[in-house]
């Protein structure tokens, strides 16, 4: 019996972008072939409705360079699919604005990389005050706002400049997430944070939410069993109560699906050997429940850890963290997690012991 539920979905609608972003971790530039019609597309959003499916996350690729972006998101939206946009901001307009307004959508989010001269060198010129005002037209339309930005040693001693910009756009969350050597940006390892930069991520993003000006967010990728995570988890979520870390969730109650309908546990994970089938070809029904899909994550156990993850406490529900985390830095999804706050803790106990 299959015990899986799939809640949500990432959707790279189009590998089409009017960036060429120097972190981008899917290298996007023109639209590939074989990306989905629109009618694929609105049949996709009914295979989603079938097996219950909550919400979707459209990214790109720059979504708003498919023509018929909201044609799509409204024909979700009317079977009761939530819908958030992630964009860069480019191409938002008075009228995209209120047209999204009308829609009721969830979310925009808008991803950004710091302040103006550190986002405009990493995406392009204007790319920033575009964002800005990207902000400024979807809230004054009524639409609920986020930022993500990734982080890298381009960007981590700039963050606080960058939360003021956000705060003063009325910008409602805020995710950050690490950026790993993959795409554009494994073209530039230097820029790829060490792994005990991940405490400054925490320790920014615990004073952020203290502060209470906007709802901060670290990643799956950013952690474990951490007690000032779990703090800005509460904070965030406006709740006592905050579940550990049970595992990566792809496959488990979330999935992705790429330009040309491949579905996979995690749009992240692009290795070809993770794709579970294409909707051109199967159901995505039978996908979801077939008893061999995804089978890296659903039969995952800690004695396929290596390393320290191995011997963890928390390795029997961790199994690891962010299994991309791990496929990008060490290129295998069974490797020792270097950038887990639980794992550098128990290194740092390690070598004061000695």
């Amino acid at each position: 019996m299959n015990i899986y539920i799939p809640q949500t979905c990432v959707w790279e609608i189009t590998m089409a972008c009017n960036m060429r972003c120097k972190h981008c971790g899917s290298s996007c530039a023109e639209a590939l072939p074989g990306e989905l019609t629109t009618e694929e597309a609105f049949r996709f959003v009914d295979m989603c409705l079938e097996i219950k499916v909550q919400w979707i996350s459209i990214s790109g690729g720059e979504p708003f360079m498919r023509k018929d972006l909201l044609d799509i998101v409204k024909y979700a939206v009317n079977k009761d699919i939530g819908i958030n946009i992630i964009t860069n901001g480019w191409l938002i307009t008075e009228k995209i604005a209120k047209t999204l307004s009308k829609l009721d959508i969830i979310r925009v989010m808008i991803s950004l990389e710091g302040p103006n001269y550190i986002h405009n060198f990493m995406c392009k010129p204007g790319a920033f005050e575009r964002a800005m005002n990207s902000f400024r037209l979807l809230y004054l339309n009524g639409v609920d706002t986020g930022c993500i930005t990734t982080i890298t040693k381009k960007n981590i001693d700039h963050l606080n400049e960058l939360k003021y910009s956000l705060i003063g756009e009325k910008v409602g969350c805020w995710q950050v997430q690490i950026g790993f050597p993959m795409g554009n940006l494994s073209h530039h390892l230097d820029w790829v944070i060490d792994p005990e930069q991940v405490n400054q991520i925490i320790d920014f993003c615990y004073e952020v939410s203290q502060e209470g000006k906007i709802d901060i967010h670290p990643a799956d990728c950013i952690g474990y069993y951490n007690d000032k995570q779990t703090k800005i988890y509460k904070k965030t979520y406006k709740t006592s109560y905050i579940e550990d870390w049970e595992g990566c969730n792809a496959g488990i109650y979330s999935f992705g699906i790429l330009h040309n309908g491949d579905i996979l546990g995690c749009t992240s994970m692009r290795d070809k050997n993770f794709i579970e089938g294409n909707i051109r070809e199967r159901t995505l029904k039978d996908i979801w429940y077939d008893p061999q899909a995804f089978a890296w994550r659903r039969f995952f156990k800690k004695e396929n850890l290596k390393g320290n993850c191995l011997k963890c406490e928390y390795g029997e529900k961790c199994l690891g963290g962010c299994a991309n985390s791990r496929l990008s830095i060490n290129g295998s999804i069974y490797s020792e997690n270097f950038y887990c706050t639980h794992n550098l803790l128990i290194k740092e106990k390690n070598r004061h012991s000695i």
